[in-house]
Order: structure tokens, then C-alpha cells, then sequence
């Protein structure tokens, strides 16, 4: 089942939560003609504690979502909180792997999605950082979040224990992070982890912030005896000679004070360069080789030129996938970026939503979808 992820809306309580439901999931299954939308439901820490201290709440809330033609199968919960505060940049990857926070947060989310899960749904997902931002990080944080996991991984035994259904945790490399590619991931997970309980969330843009090839990324997973638990079918920004005026000035325009959007360049000599976010990258890199930048870019949207968007590293994902698998994972479009858009190119949330998945489902999942 496809998804959409709902960390494109504010709401951070559960009232809240089933308003921005009405006011957008609603309307976009309905323009898509569905009977069920999937929606990759984020619930802030706070909300997500309520729910997990709560059985009636998540009854209510499993209830409402049926009622409104909604299935959940997957949580994201790399985000804590405060998502659409003015300024998230670097507050995103906080708490850390290394706070009982996390672990905390995590629980909880574990203990919703059991009771959320749709009778049809061969597993439950749980996305979540890579274990935090890469400084400070020391042999000490390996092992205080390696514990956590074991704890994690524990609780994920039990529940299965409880339901029919496993519930797996998907982490998530992101560039900037401690596992920054999915070389890191891999290399980190494979000493620690339960393959059948923890694995891979592949943010198709942060694949391709990387320059990472994605068939021999995924190739690479497996090879580690590890599973792409969940795939977040998402675009980063490309320009190809990033060092001209027109190009400067369309890169400019997505320089926004919000989320932090890190940029990579591949060098003449095959070296990828990096800088933490867009303006820095205007002013330190040389922009003798393209550009990536980890923008989540509307899949079905094509950027004012020279700019361009990665859904071709999209598709190449999902067709490797499915030739390594014969099926896929848990495929969730994650734009959260529709607000912080240049103003020429947003849409009304509703509508973009639903061309979204309009055009995933027929350039990934080969399904027509009326317009």
C-alpha cells in the first residue's frame, strides 16, 4: 500500500491530527477515487506519549481512522517535535540515539502503530534518524545507542509476541548524519542489529544527495543479510553546472530559513564534496561538478530549469527492489517541503498531494489513477 506521509502537516495533538486528516487526507483520496488512502502517520513525542499511556485513545483513534477511509501501516519518527517551528535546521536530529528520549519516543510510537495496524498488513513500519547529527559522536554514543537498540529490539520481540504482526524499525541515513550514507548505515547496523526486527528506511533524496548508485546501495544491504524495511520515495534538487549566474539564482530561491538542506557536489576527480546547507554551499564549494541538494522536491514537479529533479534515482530504487525482492517495502512519499517552496511553485496542499501520488502510483507501481 502506498502511503503519503503526514509530517507535511503542523498538528502536534490528536485533535489536531484529525482535523488536518479531514482537511487533506480526506480530500485526497477523494480525488483519487480511492475506497483507502495509506497515510505514514507522524505523531509528535507528547502526542505519542498520550496515545501509548491510553488504550481508549488509541481505539478512538484507530476507529476514526477507518471511518474516514485511512489505513496506517507505517510511522515516521525521526521527528520529535516542533517540525513546522519557524526555524528546525539542526533541532531535527535531536534527541539523539544517546537520550532516553529517543528510546522513549520510540516505544511509544511501537505501541501505537500495534494498534493501528490494518488487519491486512504484513508488517508495520517505524522510520526513524540516524542516530543523530555527526558531531560530537564518539565510541562512547556507539555504545550508549547500541543499547538502545538491544532495548528497542526487545520490545519489538515482545510485541510480536502479542500480535500477529511484526513491527520493524526502519533507520534512516541522511547526510550530515553519524550514518550519513547507506554505506554508514549498513556498516553500523550489520555488527548490531536483528535483521528480522531493525533495518533500512531508503530516502530515495538522500540516495541521491549522496551520488550513491541505488542498485548497488540496495545490492549492498543485502549482501549485509539486511532489509530495506521502508522506502521514502522523495527528490532532491540537481543542477548540472551549478556554477552559473542562472543557476545560482534558481538555487537562491530555495535557500529558505526553515529546514537545513545540505549539498553535495561531485568533484571532476569523482570526489564528493559537502557542505551543510544551501547558502553554504554557494559560498564555499567550487560548483566545478553538479550539484544535489536535499530538498524534497514534489515528485510529479519539474523545477525551473537549469534546475532538475532526481526521480530518476526514485525509479531505479523501486525497479531494483523489486527485481532483488520480487515485491516491495512500505513505499511512503514524504514531501514536507510544500510550504517552504518558492512561491511560483507551490500548490493547494490537497491537490499537490494527490498529484503526488497520482504520479507514483503510476511511474513506480504501474497503477493508473483517474484525474
Amino acid at each position: 500500500m502506498l502511503s503519503y506521509c503526514t509530517n507535511v502537516h503542523p498538528a502536534e495533538d490528536l485533535d489536531g491530527i484529525l482535523r488536518q486528516l479531514d482537511t487533506y487526507a480526506v480530500p485526497v483520496r477523494e480525488r483519487l477515487g480511492a475506497d483507502r488512502l495509506g497515510v505514514g502517520l507522524w505523531l509528535a513525542a507528547e502526542v505519542a506519549a498520550g496515545l501509548a499511556a491510553d488504550r481508549a485513545s488509541r481505539q478512538r483513534l484507530s476507529a476514526e481512522l477507518t471511518a474516514r477511509g485511512l489505513a496506517v501501516q507505517t510511522l515516521n519518527a525521526f521527528p520529535y517535535g516542533g517540525f513546522h517551528a519557524d526555524v528546525v535546521k539542526h533541532a531535527v536530529y535531536v534527541p539523539r540515539w544517546t537520550d532516553v528520549s529517543r528510546l522513549r519516543y520510540t516505544l511509544d510510537c511501537i505501541t501505537v502503530l500495534a494498534d493501528l495496524l490494518p488487519a491486512d498488513a504484513a508488517y508495520g513500519s517505524i522510520s526513524t534518524l540516524p542516530l543523530g547529527w555527526r558531531e560530537p559522536w564518539s565510541s562512547s554514543h556507539d555504545v550508549r545507542a547500541g543499547i538502545a537498540f538491544e532495548e528497542v529490539t526487545r520490545v519489538l520481540r515482545t510485541a510480536l509476541a502479542r500480535h500477529e504482526q511484526p513491527i520493524k524499525l526502519a533507520v534512516e541515513p541522511e547526510p550530515g548524519c553519524v550514518l550519513d550514507t547507506v554505506a554508514d548505515a549498513v556498516g553500523w547496523l550489520a555488527e548490531r542489529v536483528e535483521p528480522e526486527y531493525v533495518g533500512l528506511c531508503l530516502d530515495t533524496c538522500h540516495l541521491a544527495v549522496s551520488f550513491a548508485d541505488p542498485a548497488g546501495a540496495i545490492d549492498r544491504i543485502h549482501r549485509a543479510g539486511l532489509q530495506v524495511v521502508k522506502v521514502q520515495a522523495s527528490a532532491a534538487l540537481h543542477v548540472e553546472r551549478p556554477g552559473s549566474e542562472q543557476a545560482r539564482a534558481a538555487l537562491a530561491e530555495f535557500a529558505e530559513p526553515r529546514y537545513l538542506h545540505q549539498v553535495r557536489e561531485l568533484a571532476p576527480s569523482g570526489e564528493v564534496l559537502a557542505a551543510d546547507d544551501l547558502p553554504e554551499a554557494l559560498d564555499t564549494l567550487p560548483a566545478e561538478g553538479p550539484w544535489r541538494v536535499h530538498f524534497h522536491v514534489p515528485l510529479h514537479a519539474h523545477p525551473d530549469p537549469p534546475l532538475t529533479s532526481t526521480t530518476g534515482v526514485l525509479e531505479a530504487s523501486l525497479a531494483a527492489l523489486s527485481a532483488h525482492d520480487g515485491r516491495l517495502p512500505h513505499v511512503e512519499v514524504e514531501t514536507y517541503t510544500w510550504n517552504v517552496l518558492p512561491e511560483g511553485q507551490r500548490q493547494e496542499l490537497a491537490d499537490g498531494i494527490a498529484d503526488e501520488l497520482r504520479w507514483a502510483r503510476a511511474h513506480l507501481l504501474g497503477q493508473e489513477v483517474p484525474t
